[in-house]
């Protein structure tokens, strides 16, 4: 037996759709206005939802673009109250550290410790400075400077505080060392890279002038500390260094932004920050993790490792060398203060010679870190004696060449990587040359208790100097004396590279949402393919509906 009614069909063509009955009567009005009104609403919702994809790509192609294209500030402008703003901050991080041996003294006799324990305080703040640097640096990537270093700024605040408190050389490790240190790696790093953005040819002027901080700072602090301990105890004079490390919030607070932050041009509208996939190309992305295959860069930061093996150990160990050579303790940190006065005019000097362009920048780092090596084997020889004047004048030259040369440790790096990528070079060679820094002052320690003097400590850093200086000879195109910089060709052909491959930021972008609407994106982007006014029975396909 045959039914004999109509079978609703869509006839579709050219993406137009109309209805009609096949064969018998036709379909009430109301069931065929019902299927018209369905397949419009359903093309207008496909419509619009490929509508704002295109807008959310073309969005996100926008920001990418505008974070690319934006342009470094004409050497200066807003550019100089972020110097100022480094100025303090290094002041307050390393003019801190340097000034540490005043509390060394305090230690040892307090705790009644040998050199080489109290001697790790400054190591674990200085290596922790240095190993977080690489969070500090992706944390800017992702936020901007200015909430991270103001966050930096209280948590140094906080070790200072804590340590106030200490009843054993454990609690200074703890808040000293790693809380302290922590927060000078959120502060120090990216106020670093904040003057290097905002200037291209007077940038080693910059630096030089932003790290006058330390020199000043190494000049004026010793006294001060010694007076503060004297007057407060050392508990007291950790408090108020607490104090003064807040001055780091304001300098933050400081900081413009020059452009938009990765996490705002990395991640397209609707795309889940959540996933593994993405926060590990994120984190790859952030923290320049690629520069370790490079061996421009790993060349250079072996050389900075070994510098700081030695740099520091005459600011933890000088002033307590010159008390063991039967000096005052104002004398004793009389040296340090004039060191910091040659080292103020060293760099004043480096910057001034950087920016003429004579020599290349390598060269003159490996001039300066020479020169300071030569300086510290010939220091044991100054107070032979008790000769005060002659441990003073090679104080002196130390401090001018350490001064010449931390400037060009930084103005160094986007030669070697470019400046897109110097944020994350910064973090990661902190990081590397933390190293150095760890093993630097305890290895120096335990050379003066197994020797009884600070002898063979100030030979051994003078050593792992000019180790650092023929490890910098050894990176490509050191040789050459162009006026082109050679050692950015490897990092300008891994840029090609990278621009005619898919980086994994960009995949942040696409890749995942494309991956998902394929299927849409084969739809020609043109007009509504659907006229629901014109709706007329076109008999050429035919598909039955259930």
């Amino acid at each position: 037996m045959v039914l004999k009614h109509s079978v609703p069909v869509i006839v579709v063509q050219s993406r137009k759709c109309s209805v009609q009955s096949s064969g018998g009567p036709s379909l009430p009005d109301s069931a065929l206005l019902s299927t018209k009104h369905s397949c419009c609403t359903t093309s207008s919702q496909l419509h619009r939802h490929r509508t704002e994809l295109a807008q959310a790509k073309n969005t996100s192609m926008a920001k990418l673009q505008a974070l690319q294209s934006q342009p470094a500030d004409p050497d200066g402008g807003w550019g100089w109250v972020v110097v100022g703003a480094l100025f303090v901050t290094s002041a307050l991080v390393f003019g801190i550290i340097r000034s540490m041996g005043v509390f060394f003294v305090e230690f040892v006799q307090y705790f009644g410790e040998g050199a080489q324990a109290v001697s790790w305080i400054t190591s674990i703040g200085l290596a922790m400075q240095q190993c977080v640097s690489p969070i500090g640096t992706a944390l800017c990537n992702g936020y901007g400077a200015r909430p991270v270093v103001m966050a930096g700024g209280c948590l140094s605040a906080l070790g200072f505080i804590l340590a106030s408190q200490a009843t054993c050389v454990t609690h200074l490790y703890l808040t000293l060392g790693i809380i302290s240190g922590s927060g000078w790696a959120l502060v120090f790093t990216p106020m670093v890279a904040s003057v290097m953005q905002y200037f291209t040819r007077k940038r080693s002027l910059a630096m030089a002038l932003g790290f006058t901080g330390v020199g000043l700072s190494s000049f004026a602090f010793s006294p001060l500390f010694q007076l503060l301990v004297e007057m407060y105890t050392w508990r007291g004079a950790l408090l108020i260094l607490g104090g003064l490390s807040l001055n780091m919030v304001a300098c933050g607070a400081l900081i413009r932004p020059l452009g938009t932050h990765k996490a705002v041009a990395a991640l397209a509208p609707g795309e889940s920050a959540c996933s593994c996939a993405s926060l590990f190309q994120r984190a790859y992305s952030y923290l320049e993790l690629s520069l370790l295959f490079q061996r421009p860069f790993l060349t250079y930061s072996l050389a900075i490792t070994f510098f700081n093996c030695g740099y520091f150990v005459p600011y933890v160990h000088l002033v307590a060398h010159s008390r063991h050579e039967g000096f005052s303790q104002y004398q004793a940190a009389f040296v340090i203060s004039a060191t910091g006065v040659t080292d103020i005019v060293g760099r004043v000097v480096s910057g001034w010679a950087s920016d003429l362009g004579r020599l290349r920048l390598p060269h003159m780092l490996v001039l300066w870190t020479g020169l300071l090596g030569l300086s510290l084997l010939v220091l044991p020889l100054g107070s032979l004696g008790g000769s005060y004047p002659g441990l003073l004048i090679i104080s002196l030259a130390y401090g001018f060449c350490a001064g010449a040369m931390t400037p060009l440790v930084f103005s160094v790096v986007p030669e070697i990587v470019g400046m897109e990528r110097m944020l994350g070079a910064l973090g990661l060679l902190q990081m590397i040359e933390s190293i150095g820094g760890l093993l630097g002052s305890p290895l120096s320690g335990l050379l003066k208790d197994l020797t009884g003097s600070y002898t063979a400590s100030f030979l051994v850093a003078g050593g792992f100097l000019l180790l650092g200086t023929m490890v910098m000879t050894t990176l490509p195109h050191f040789f050459s004396c162009t006026d082109q910089h050679p050692l950015q060709r490897h990092a300008h052909n891994y840029n090609n590279k990278q621009q005619n491959q898919q980086s994994p930021e960009s995949g942040l972008m696409t890749n995942s949402q494309s991956e998902k609407l394929n299927h849409i994106d084969t739809i020609p982007y043109s007009q509504p393919q659907l006229d629901c006014d014109s709706l007329q029975p076109e008999p050429e396909v035919y598909m039955p509906l259930n």
